[in-house]
């Protein structure tokens, strides 16, 4: 590749003519690419200028009388391209479709998320016609395990004379997806830099000194050492004098006394030490909404101040013209003041949870230079135009919304990767909080780590299934599967386990001809002696079965016994520390392990389960146990009752039921000591060769059930998807293996909910049939809203409100139930279980109450919602509720309480945030 390519092309000469700086050689070289007709996919780091080519991809498409689709992975990154392209193609030419907005849809050049194209191509919808160029902005989005499937959706569907425009951050395997791009699309450039135009700088903060973190000093190889001023800082002058529990118990009381985690340094502290350093703008990157706002509270509490009055003033006036369309009740529940006090004074928190307009204001005046320090979560990495001089990192463990987990260098990367404006910054700079926890060799292998592959997450959903069917039928469906990039890198895989299995076989022949030779050698027949030796096999593995079936079927035994026991009822505990008589208090819960509430002997109190029993438990008496077993009088009193109740426990040790006769084994046993082979002796080495076979057998059996079950999983689960759809009656079959989608089909393909399925069949079987708009909106959000907060439990039981909502979120409760029986029957996972936890909220809002009376309905349900969640919610609302009123005839009635209540919904702070 030629380190500085000429530009030739006509279109991209024209293009560069009206920018203000040269562009980059590897920005010549995919724009020069895309003009001479071929797709291109460009991976490079963050703030690299990857845009320029999307950006000259729709200079091309309106040059050449073509239209040009812009796709992003979030809403936010859309509406800020599509200003963007506003300023520089003028509104009459752009639009913008985002499932909340759309805006001149029909002109030439669209912005919109990537699922609103994906749903064009399964609608077939008139606005591809023409379309000659799609950007997919951040397509590495396509690893997402949550959205992933939805760029290859589009990769796949799209014409094949449609120029792709991919832009990726950095990944490893760019040649492997490029390859795979090409496979499906045609010839395709593959454009890789790996060069940072602004150099990023890494450090450490270690209590109020600011350390660089690599030795500067050169060294052989491409390794770079951790500088050995910041290790001997840490060791000597940090964990000195037993420092390191001196710190956890300081950090301790910090987190008691401020309820939010300390990083060591104060916030206020840490941004003044940025200051000194001539390293603001910062981005601290926080990853918690509540950190977020403590981190603010702390500078609001301080004396910091990093704006001068004229500057305020600036703020002063964004800030006003952000809040023109909030009603002015509403200012007081979103925390304006604080807000605006933050903003005039130079810093501001920046996540979900905040509202949009918010969010958008911090932007824009982070841009301006009037935002100095920003307290982040890590939505804002992912290509939002917020570039700062620094980028602060507190933890480098994060929450994924199961667990807690140590970043990966990509996250980290993608983080830092904020640091330096292109254009403005020499350099940037990523510093890293220190704590006991953080090693610095640990942060230099994030830092220096260059291998980030890019891994499909494409699976067969429902709503795919079914647009699939539609469009391509059973056959074309299967073949566009095995196009997929999930199929292309598992082929790619399967290859070094061909490898192995091709070299297993090989051994399996040489020691067969070894085996041969030996039984000759002692007389034997080498077949007899084979089938000794597996006979022998046969039996061991008919023990182990044995052993296991005598173990399940006690343990299910001991299980249903203690599913049945009653409150009073009085057992012996077989094993554990608390072996001895005690009574049931409270019956076992539901489960594969049922666990009752039991009181022993010595006033313990506890579940036990199939652990704590040898047999199943019996049942040795019955004794009184109060109504109310909670306090510590209730519970000696009924320890006693147990003591003299007079009832004996079981006499002598506890001892496992015999197991019943084998049949089979005693047969293979037999079979064993008649078999000629069983009394010879002298065998050894044909024994040795044996048990060598039966190895690389297994060896062989295993890789063939590998690259078999590898090679035909995706087909396999979408034919577990496509079993259901026929059982439910979505698909129907003609008798003779092609599929069609039936009137009722017709309904799942429009709607594309993570739980489509779900609300395919609460349409069908009318549960939502008779609600009012609020009633429906309440419902809706069932199947759509998560509980941030694990220990939410609220069901309908606790819904607050009229017998009709309660009734049809019962009936939705039914279908579900109901519907993850077939899933389960079929071996498809199951749809996750519906959510009120917002049915309060968004009933009282589309019911006209204003923002504090519905964030207070949530609160008394038991969610604390944010206003910024509060209207995301609602915006997901109104998007489910367009599926549901699109796949419906006009005149259905529901149809109309859904258009009702879009309308309900869509008002006040959320209709202001749609823009």
């Amino acid at each position: 590749m030629s380190t500085n390519p000429v530009i030739t092309g006509e279109q991209l000469s024209a293009f560069t003519e009206r920018l203000d700086f040269a562009i980059d050689p590897f920005q010549i070289q995919a724009c020069t690419a895309l003009e001479d007709g071929l797709g291109v996919l460009v991976c490079a780091p963050t703030g690299a200028g990857k845009t320029i080519v999307g950006e000259f991809a729709v200079h091309l498409a309106l040059a050449r009388g073509g239209k040009c689709f812009y796709t992003t992975p979030i809403k936010a990154l859309s509406n800020q391209k599509y200003h963007d392209l506003v300023t520089a193609h003028g509104d009459e030419n752009v639009g913008l479709l985002t499932g909340d907005n759309s805006i001149n849809s029909s002109a030439p050049v669209v912005v919109m998320t990537t699922e609103v194209l994906r749903n064009m191509i399964y609608a077939d919808s008139p606005a591809l016609v023409g379309l000659s160029h799609v950007v997919m902005d951040e397509v590495h989005f396509l690893a997402d395990r949550f959205r992933g499937a939805v760029w290859e959706e589009v990769i796949l569907g799209l014409d094949a004379d449609v120029r792709v425009v991919s832009l990726s951050a950095t990944v490893s395997n760019a040649e492997e997806f490029g390859d795979w791009i090409t496979a499906v699309r045609g010839d395709t450039a593959v454009v890789v830099d790996e060069h940072r135009p602004v150099p990023l700088h890494q450090h450490m903060l270690v209590g109020n000194r600011i350390f660089e973190l690599f030795d500067r000093r050169p060294r052989g190889g491409d390794k770079r050492e951790v500088n050995p001023e910041l290790s001997r800082y840490i060791k000597h002058r940090v964990l000195g004098a037993d420092a390191v529990g001196q710190y956890r118990n300081a950090m301790a009381r910090e987190r008691g006394r401020r309820g939010s985690r300390s990083t060591g340094v104060s916030r206020p502290r840490l941004i003044s030490m940025l200051a000194d350093e001539g390293l603001l703008p910062a981005i601290t990157f926080i990853f918690s909404r509540a950190g977020c706002e403590g981190a603010l509270a702390q500078c609001l509490r301080s004396d910091l101040h990093l704006l001068e009055p004229a500057e305020a003033d600036r703020v002063d006036e964004v800030v006003d013209r952000h809040l023109t369309e909030l009603a002015p009740g509403d200012a007081a529940v979103l925390g304006v003041d604080d807000w605006r006090a933050g903003l005039r004074r130079g810093f501001a928190a920046h996540h979900a949870g905040m509202l949009p307009t918010f969010r958008q204001a911090v932007e824009e005046l982070f841009v301006m230079g009037l935002v100095k320090a920003v307290f982040a979560t890590e939505t804002l990495a992912l290509g939002i135009n917020m570039p700062a001089r620094s980028v602060v990192l507190e933890r480098l463990v994060k929450y994924n919304g199961e667990s807690h987990v140590d970043l990966t260098p990509g996250e980290y990367t993608q983080l830092t990767g904020r640091a330096g404006r292109r254009g403005i910054d020499v350099e940037g700079h990523a510093v890293v909080v220190w704590t006991p926890e953080v090693i610095p060799e640990r942060v230099a292998g994030l830092a220096g780590a260059r291998t980030f592959p890019l891994r499909s997450s494409f699976a067969p959903e429902y709503n795919m299934a079914m647009n699939l069917i539609d469009r391509l039928g059973l056959d074309g469906s299967r073949e566009l599967l095995r196009q997929s990039f999930a199929q292309f890198q598992t082929d790619r895989s399967v290859v070094g386990q061909a490898r192995q299995l091709d070299s297993a076989t090989r051994s399996l022949r040489k020691i067969d001809g070894e085996l041969d030779a030996a039984s000759g050698r002692h007389s034997l027949d080498p077949e007899t002696f084979v089938e000794y030796v597996e006979l022998r096999a046969a039996i061991k593995q008919r023990e182990r079965a044995q052993r296991f079936i005598r173990r399940y079927d006690s343990e299910q035994s001991i299980a249903e016994d203690l599913g049945a026991l009653k409150r009073g009822h009085v057992v012996a505990v077989q094993a554990g520390r608390h072996r001895g008589l005690a009574v049931v208090l409270d019956p076992a819960w539901r489960g594969a392990d049922p666990k009752p509430l039991v009181l022993s002997e010595d006033g313990w109190v506890g579940r036990v389960g199939t652990t704590e029993f040898v047999n199943p438990p019996e049942v040795l008496g019955n004794i009184r146990v109060p109504k109310d077993t909670r306090t510590r009088h209730a519970r000696r009193e009924i320890a006693a009752s147990l003591r003299d109740s007079g009832i004996e426990r079981p006499r002598g040790r506890v001892k496992k039921n015999a197991a019943p006769t084998d049949h089979e084994l005693d047969e293979l046993r037999g079979r064993l000591r008649r078999h000629p082979v069983h009394k010879a002796a002298g065998l050894d080495d044909l024994f040795r060769l044996a048990e060598r076979r039966a190895r690389i057998q297994r060896e062989v059996g295993a890789l063939e059930k590998s690259v078999h079950e590898r090679t035909s999983q995706l087909e396999t689960d979408f034919d577990a998807v496509v079993a259901v759809l026929l059982e439910l009656n979505y698909l129907e079959d003609d008798g003779q293996g092609a599929l069609s989608v039936t009137p009722t089909g017709t309904v799942l393909r429009r709607i594309y909910s993570e739980s489509d399925l779900l609300v395919a069949e609460c349409i069908r079987a009318g549960v939502w049939d008779r609600l009012t708009p609020p009633d429906l909106a309440a419902v809706v959000s069932a199947v759509l809203f998560q509980s941030r907060r694990e220990s939410y439990n609220a069901g309908v039981d606790s819904m607050p409100g009229n017998r009709a909502l309660r009734e049809a979120l019962t009936g939705t409760l039914q279908v579900w139930e109901a519907t993850n029986r077939v899933q389960d029957r079929h071996g498809v996972v199951q749809t996750r279980e519906p959510d009120t936890g917002f049915c309060a909220a968004v009933f009282a809002w589309a019911s006209g109450r204003s923002l504090r009376e519905a964030l207070a309905a949530a609160s008394e349900q038991g969610n604390l919602l944010s206003p910024g969640d509060f209207v995301r919610w609602n915006r997901q609302v109104i998007d489910l509720l367009e599926q549901i009123r699109g796949s419906l005839d006009p005149a259905a009635p529901l149809a109309g309480a859904a258009k009702r209540a879009i309308a309900g919904v869509r008002r006040g702070v959320v209709a202001s945030e749609l823009d």
